[in-house]
């Protein structure tokens, strides 16, 4: 104790700090409790801690209260702590020092550490020892201390400080501050969500106890901007953190794929569930069907899934696989998945709700079966189940599918008095059911009248509040508590899709189409891409295909990205108006601009030309043609077959070698898409010098298709300047171990050597049959680098060749060349 005494002593010296004697009684105040009475004669920098004498326990207590009091003022919290630390071993209560921690001295020490950068640092340091001495760190802070913390907060959320406040609001979540009254929650969320860091975002949820829902709004908002990438970063980080897989998260993520149109996505992540041997819920086995529902197969694997694992299908479940028949188009099932749920319900395991019935209807309306419709609703009356908006809607579209207006307006009028707020669709349905059945002028009739006296709904005063949620949420302007009586007048509030389709009941009226999609702009309404293609359809109507092309041009101009939609309708116009050239260009613009053309846009291109003239026409529409292929879509081969083959016997010239092809025709006809596939990849430009074409396994007639176009290509660019350097070769089969050829190739070179010689009057001889392809050897002979396939085996092939000689085919070649000046 006399060391600590002459070191409080010791007034001169500079380096004795109140630190340095806070250290010093920290330790000695455990080994000698009891002081003696000394003198205290403390340097300047020391004079806050002095205290004129200790007079047993009780003085040594005071002392170090005077000290803690002191040092709090000056915001050293670090060696308040140590006093502290002392004092509590003394005999004092850690709740008696809180009183000399006021809220003022604590928000100071706030800003004092903000500014120096320091203040996660310091935060952790002083809860830290205040829960070493058993003090919740909560109640450091109060009143202005707590008004301190929110705004340096708030300043570092201003600033853009993203990691500064995320790792503050970590330090004190741990702690077990309440970091919801520091900053609100959502603005944090949004600002993550707003700079594309999902990441941050879980970091900052995982904090509260509620962290699941949070994390679905996050996944949820990312898949409303269509950011599915982000999406998914989210799930796997909290994932990650979370350790066992939440199936709300699951389901919220799934919905989100299918939100951003990505199907493939969801069943990845329900495998994944499956091979960590976790049972998927019935709510993430409804969400999946609800994502692929436009894949009735995989829905029902997944259905049947469902019963092996044994969950339980829902009403939900069934009626997500009414909606993969309505979307499918597959009736017949729909029925009888409708009759299995009404034996269900009759025994007490389902109960059918509107969304049943009402797909049900809409199923039946697509396939224009509105009598079974109909059936539908006396089915829902009997059950007394309320036929809501969607039900009228559907009802009234399959009338007007049916083209039975007066029917859809009868049904509307019954709406109306059932007191169901009408939805738009009902309103389109009815006026689609006039432009359908050619009743234009009724169309804009009922158009205006609505627009100018609304219409009258039935209400009652138990329906009253619910109504006016329902007009609140239909975005119509109008109160119903003031009304007293049973109807009230209702104003019609038209939609894009409206005008539309008043825009297609124009006909061939441009300026009263325009004058529509003006009027949609000062309603508030912006056209879409239908708005823009009737527009366009108009003008192509009229026969102004530069208009046409034109509005198509100034869809960009005013921030609406050309479609599909758009560019077919453009493309059908060239090729309506005999301007293929320009239909091709548009075509190649689609490309450019990643834009998928449909299978109607297809079909139209290939139909683009009724013959070919140049091989670059050819190979444009063999391009188109692959392209179609290897997007799904099932091509008109006859169509394409029918003019490449003319085109091919554009090297003939004489009416004999037609008719000898006409009587090919008529015998074999063949694979036209093997066919069409096979002329495509010999026209492609390549193996310019080393000509061989391979017509294994064609026909007869197949092989001479093949042959006249490679021909045909040969002659165009001759006319270009490209001499012939080689001879051309013509694989015809292989001959067999036995040494034998098959009937069929033979009958092939015998068609392909009369053609050539007799018609031609090319000269042709046999190759040879010196032709080895090793599939591992280092080096390839001169016929592999012209195009001939390898065999898989190691064992030489030997291949049926015919040789046609440069010299006679360049004499060819100068002969129409002659004949074509």
């Amino acid at each position: 104790m006399r060391d600590a005494v002459s070191i409080l002593t010791s007034s001169t010296a500079p380096h004795h700090s109140e630190t340095h004697l806070l250290r010093r009684i920290h330790r000695q105040s455990f080994l000698e409790p009891n002081f003696s009475k000394p003198t205290l004669q403390l340097s300047t920098s020391s004079q806050c801690l002095a205290s004129p004498r200790w007079n047993g326990g009780q003085n040594t207590l005071t002392y170090q209260s005077e000290m803690a009091s002191k040092i709090t003022r000056k915001g050293d919290f670090e060696d308040f702590l140590m006093i502290v630390e002392t004092s509590i071993s003394a005999g004092m209560k850690p709740s008696e020092f809180l009183e000399f921690v006021s809220s003022d001295k604590m928000a100071k020490w706030i800003v004092k550490m903000s500014n120096e950068g320091n203040l996660i640092t310091a935060v952790e340091k002083l809860f830290n020892g205040a829960q070493k001495l058993g003090v919740a760190p909560l109640r450091l802070l109060d009143g202005i201390a707590m008004e301190a913390l929110i705004s340096e907060c708030r300043r570092l959320l201003d600033c853009g400080e993203k990691e500064q406040i995320l790792s503050l609001l970590e330090t004190l979540s741990g702690f077990q501050i309440p970091i919801q009254k520091l900053v609100d929650e959502a603005e944090i969320i949004n600002t993550c969500i707003s700079g594309r860091d999902p990441t941050a975002a879980i970091r900052y949820v995982q904090n509260f106890a509620h962290s699941e829902v949070l994390v679905c709004s996050i996944i949820l908002e990312y898949g409303k901007r269509r950011e599915l990438v982000s999406a998914m970063t989210a799930f796997e980080a909290y994932n990650q953190s979370l350790g066992s897989p939440s199936q709300v998260v699951y389901r919220t993520v799934i919905d989100v794929c299918g939100l951003c149109g990505n199907y493939l996505k969801p069943r990845a992540i329900f495998e994944e569930l499956l091979t960590r041997n976790i049972t998927p819920n019935i709510y993430v086995f409804n969400s999946l069907m609800n994502v692929n529902a436009h894949d009735l197969s995989y829905t029902l694997d997944i259905f049947k899934k469902m019963e092996e694992l044994g969950v339980s299908a829902d009403i939900i479940t069934h009626n997500i696989l009414l909606k993969s028949c309505r979307i499918t188009g597959k009736v017949e099932l729909a029925q009888s998945i409708y009759e299995k749920m009404q034996k269900l319900e009759s025994v007490g395991a389902l109960k059918l709700d509107v969304f049943t019935y009402s797909t049900m209807i809409e199923v039946f309306a697509d396939a224009k079966m509105w009598k079974l419709a109909l059936q539908i609703k006396q089915d829902m009356e009997t059950r007394g189940v309320i036929p809501n908006a969607i039900t009228w809607s559907s009802l009234i579209n399959a009338c007007a599918n049916a083209g039975l207006v007066e029917q859809a307006i009868k049904l509307f009028d019954e709406m109306l008095q059932a007191g169901v707020m009408p939805n738009s669709r009902c309103f389109n349905a009815i006026l689609h059911a006039f432009v359908d059945t050619c009743q234009f002028d009724r169309a804009f009739r009922s158009f205006q009248c609505w627009k100018d006296s609304g219409f009258q709904l039935r209400i009652t005063v138990d329906a009253r509040k619910k109504l006016n949620k329902l007009v609140k949420d239909d975005l119509m302007n109008v109160s119903l508590g003031h009304f007293s009586s049973s109807t009230v007048n209702v104003p019609f509030k038209p939609t894009t899709s409206t005008y539309n389709i008043l825009m297609k009941a124009c006909g061939s009226n441009y300026h009263r189409a325009k004058e529509l999609m003006e009027e949609m702009k000062n309603a508030g309404l912006s056209p879409d891409h239908i708005s823009w293609s009737i527009l366009i359809s108009i003008c192509g109507d009229l026969g102004n295909v530069t208009g046409a092309i034109q509005i198509l041009r100034s869809m960009r101009e005013v921030g609406v990205e050309p479609d599909v939609i758009a560019y077919t309708t453009a493309i059908k116009i060239c090729v309506e108006h005999k301007n293929p050239k320009l239909a091709f260009m548009l075509f190649g613009e689609m490309k450019k601009y990643h834009i998928k053309p449909n299978v109607v846009t297809y079909r139209t291109l290939l139909r683009a030309r009724s013959r070919y003239g140049s091989l670059d026409e050819v190979q444009q529409c063999l391009a188109v043609y692959q392209d179609m292929r290897k997007s799904g879509y099932k091509p008109n081969d006859y169509y394409l077959k029918q003019l490449i083959e003319e085109w091919c016997e554009g090297v003939i010239e004489n009416e004999r070698s037609k008719n000898v092809q006409d009587q090919y025709n008529k015998a074999d006809s063949g694979s036209r898409s093997v066919l069409l596939e096979k002329v495509a990849e010999h026209l492609k430009d390549k193996n310019a010098e080393n000509i061989c074409i391979d017509i294994r396994g064609l026909s007869k007639v197949e092989a001479r298709i093949v042959v006249l176009a490679v021909l045909r290509k040969i002659r165009e660019k001759y006319t270009r300047g490209s001499l012939l350097k080689d001879d051309v070769f013509i694989i015809v089969g292989h001959q067999r171990f036995s040494g034998e050829v098959s009937k069929d190739d033979h009958g092939v070179r015998e068609a392909v050597s009369l053609l050539l010689q007799n018609h031609l009057g090319l000269q042709v001889f046999a190759a040879g049959k010196d032709v080895n392809i090793d599939s591992e050897g280092p080096r390839a002979s001169k016929s592999e680098e012209a195009g001939i396939p390898k065999s898989p085996s190691r064992r030489p092939v030997v291949l049926q060749r015919l040789r046609v000689t440069k010299e006679s085919l360049n004499h060819w070649l100068q002969r129409k060349a002659i004949s074509l000046d």
